[in-house]
């Protein structure tokens, strides 16, 4: 039975040591939700691709020395996470692959498909715009309606890097987050012509290797410096005042595009802003909403400032548009591997080492505080109530 609004609370999972150690404990603890996401995304890559998921393993091969030259660590991290759960590599793999699967434009073009459901209302509240002085980042994430049982809470402590919090799909390495040198991220899927499945560093390594940058010229040296196989807009913050989205098309440098915060407000949805230069934005199509949210959050924003946290909650759970809103309902006329829902409300403050968090639609489910002053400061801290999922 599917949990509802205030029934839900996605887990929380606290790991610590090297990438193997931590990616072993993460599998383990939560081995049920990764065995739920595979049985779901086996589903849904056959729908979209006409692959089995034999092939879909053997395809995502392609793509481990793009991962070996730039964060071998991270794949220490998926061994871990395959072994944790009792599952093959191969299969967490494909998992992080979700999107480099989904969103090839060629393979849906082609196959004449609609294409999958919106993610993500993304901003950027500098701390000029912010009614407590605070720089706050986050996002509404909307996906698959099965993401409402796999979401968990994963909070990291490393050695030698910062430690870090992102809340994710069971078995993926990241989605938003924050870190202890006072990063924090969202982002928002893209599509150009050219996402093509074509081998280069996946989307969601690069959302984990972000939580391990120091500063945000280091997270932006990630993206300069490796080819891309995905299009995405990172939005990157800093608790010292710092924002940036990177609209970022499959492949090197030069198809890096930057925004900064404008009257000290920064919002993205799922769509360019920028003007392209070799490669055509097919965003739109894609998810044609993306359109309104920017509008609406954009606006509400704008006639808020200085904003609150309240009065973020209230934006973040807007029905204009419904069921494609900035809160997202299912579209119940569609086939359900169309169908998107609002699966997380975040709200992150850095510099206060929290975030808020609704587990589902923020409209009916209440946000919580989670608070990361202790777990940051590597103060002795507990690992008893978060072992089990």
């Amino acid at each position: 039975m599917t949990a509802t609004g205030a029934e839900r609370t996605y887990p929380r999972v606290r790991v610590a040591g090297d990438a193997l150690e931590r990616g072993t404990q993460y599998g383990a603890r939560t081995r049920s939700r990764v065995l739920l996401s595979l049985e779901a995304y086996e589903r849904v890559f056959a729908y979209y691709t006409g692959r089995d998921w034999e092939r879909v393993k053997r395809e995502c091969q392609s793509y481990l020395p793009a991962i070996e030259s730039a964060h071998p660590a991270l794949l220490d991290e998926m061994r871990g996470i395959a072994k944790g759960a009792g599952v093959e590599f191969e299969d967490i793999l494909a998992l992080n692959l979700r999107t480099e699967i989904m969103y090839a434009a060629k393979a849906r073009m082609a196959r004449g498909m609609a294409p999958p459901p919106a993610e993500c209302s993304s901003f950027c509240i500098m701390p000029e715009a912010s009614a407590n002085g605070r720089l706050m980042v986050g996002q509404n994430w909307d996906w698959l309606p099965h993401c409402l049982e796999t979401v968990v809470v994963l909070e990291a402590k490393q050695e030698g890097k910062p430690d870090f919090v992102t809340v994710v799909e069971a078995g993926l390495l990241a989605k938003c987050g924050m870190n202890s040198a006072g990063i924090g991220s969202a982002t928002n899927a893209l599509v150009t012509d050219h996402d093509k499945g074509e081998p280069g560093l996946p989307y969601h390594v690069m959302l984990r290797a972000f939580l391990d940058a120091g500063t945000i010229t280091e997270a932006l040296g990630m993206l300069q410096k490796w080819v891309r196989s995905s299009s995405a807009n990172y939005l990157l913050a800093h608790a010292g005042g710092i924002g940036v989205a990177v609209e970022a098309a499959p492949g090197d440098f030069s198809r890096l595009y930057y925004i900064t915060p404008n009257d000290g407000l920064l919002v993205h949805t799922n769509h360019f802003l920028s003007q392209l230069r070799d490669v055509k934005d097919v965003s739109v199509w894609a998810m044609p909403d993306s359109l309104v949210r920017l509008q609406r959050l954009a606006s509400a924003l704008r006639a808020a400032r200085p904003v609150s946290v309240d009065a973020l909650t209230g934006m973040l759970a807007d029905h204009a548009d419904h069921p494609f809103g900035v809160c997202c309902h299912p579209d119940t006329t569609q086939h359900p591997v169309h169908q998107g829902a609002t699966i997380l409300s975040i709200i992150m403050e850095p510099a206060a080492r929290s975030i808020w968090l609704a587990d589902g639609n923020p409209c009916s489910t209440p946000y919580r505080r989670l608070e990361y002053e202790d777990f940051f400061s590597h103060r002795r801290t507990t690992m008893h109530d978060h072992q089990g999922v």
